[in-house]
């Protein structure tokens, strides 16, 4: 039986180290009607798991049309060659953070970490923007640069039933020389997800947070430990 958690309306987590192998960051489908669009997809470890949950959720993975990369991290990445292979999607991630994701240098992608090497990976589309927009069906998948924790992460947001729906897969850090961190960048870049207002926050390993109130918390929370880690 696969595992998944309904986060609102057409928005489902489908893996993660509780749902589908214990090295996956979280992976999120939002259905829009005409396709989906997938947000990470695992260590590539067992993404045939990630495909059977996203059928339990009732959802056909060969609407997949999109795969967001939210950075470099194989924990988030290792699986973009299986689904582009097997769904034909478009990989998108942003260009400051695409080359170390086609050349699965071993340090930028953490691979390292994880004892585990990143497969051949193909970028399709790279975004260069602040603020760039995927349109599937009637909605818009909003993709904003927020360079930190790599310099090419990006966070994406929804609005859906009167909410705003915002992936922060590691917002929380962590900062490595090893990976180009930044911590200055990132401070500003969590300056620009609190203006966001966002009532759910749908975070790469620590789960789901809702209300708004907690979204803010949150995000608060890191910037003050780093202000005295990193002051």
């Amino acid at each position: 039986m696969g595992e998944f958690e309904r986060i609102t309306d057409g928005v489902y987590l489908v893996g993660g180290m509780d749902y589908s192998h214990p090295q996956d960051a979280a992976v999120y489908v939002v259905s829009c009607g005409e396709g989906l669009v997938m947000i990470d997809c695992g260590a590539g470890k067992d993404p045939d798991v990630i495909v059977e949950n996203i059928r339990e959720a009732g959802l056909d993975p060969g609407g997949l049309t999109t795969l967001v990369l939210t950075h470099c991290h194989v924990d988030h990445i290792g699986s973009a060659s299986f689904f582009r292979e097997k769904f034909r999607c478009t990989v998108v991630a942003h260009d400051l953070d695409a080359d170390a994701v086609e050349s699965g240098d071993p340090s930028l992608t953490a691979a390292r970490w994880y004892n585990t090497r990143l497969p051949k990976t193909t970028v399709d589309s790279r975004l260069t923007g602040e603020h760039e927009t995927i349109t599937c069906g009637d909605d818009e998948i909003h993709c904003l640069h927020t360079p930190g924790h790599t310099p090419g992460s990006i966070s994406v947001y929804i609005d859906r039933q009167g909410q705003r729906i915002l992936f922060g897969q590691d917002i929380h850090g962590p900062f490595s020389r090893e990976f180009r961190s930044d911590i200055a960048q990132w401070r500003r870049s969590m300056e620009k997800l609190l203006a966001l207002e966002a009532d759910v926050l749908c975070e790469g390993h620590f789960g789901v947070y809702k209300p708004g109130t907690r979204v803010e918390q949150y995000i608060r929370g890191y910037l003050d430990q780093y202000a005295t880690e990193h002051p």
